[in-house]
């Protein structure tokens, strides 16, 4: 028996900034008037669809209704086309990542 340590197991998992549009469903805790609102959302997956499954999924045990999803890709890809990312933005990704998990970082309602 040797005392070699396992190298860790790099984790293919990445975190992607999703925009998710959902509409109106009884519980959804939207503001009694809004018509439907925008989720920012970071969640990890080993590719943008499964993240997008997952963020699906969990939102719609959450009783909302999600109707579209929008991809802006990971932090990466997002660095390269020059938008500017916050370090509290940078901290949620993390949070994401290390928890794999899905984060809403924001919430917008929508009002007619």
């Amino acid at each position: 028996m040797t005392d070699e340590k396992k190298p860790k197991k790099v984790s293919r998992q990445q975190v992607y900034t999703l925009l998710v549009e959902i509409g109106r469903k009884a519980g959804d805790g939207l503001p009694d008037k809004a018509t439907g609102a925008a989720l920012m959302c970071f969640a990890s997956g080993i590719d943008e669809a499964e993240a997008v499954r997952e963020t699906v999924a969990i939102l719609k045990q959450a009783e909302t209704a999600p109707l579209d999803v929008t991809g802006y890709g990971t932090l990466a890809e997002r660095e390269a086309e020059g938008d500017e990312i916050d370090d509290e933005e940078r901290a949620l990704m993390m949070r994401a990542l290390d928890e794999n998990s899905v984060i809403i970082a924001q919430m917008t309602p929508f009002f007619d």
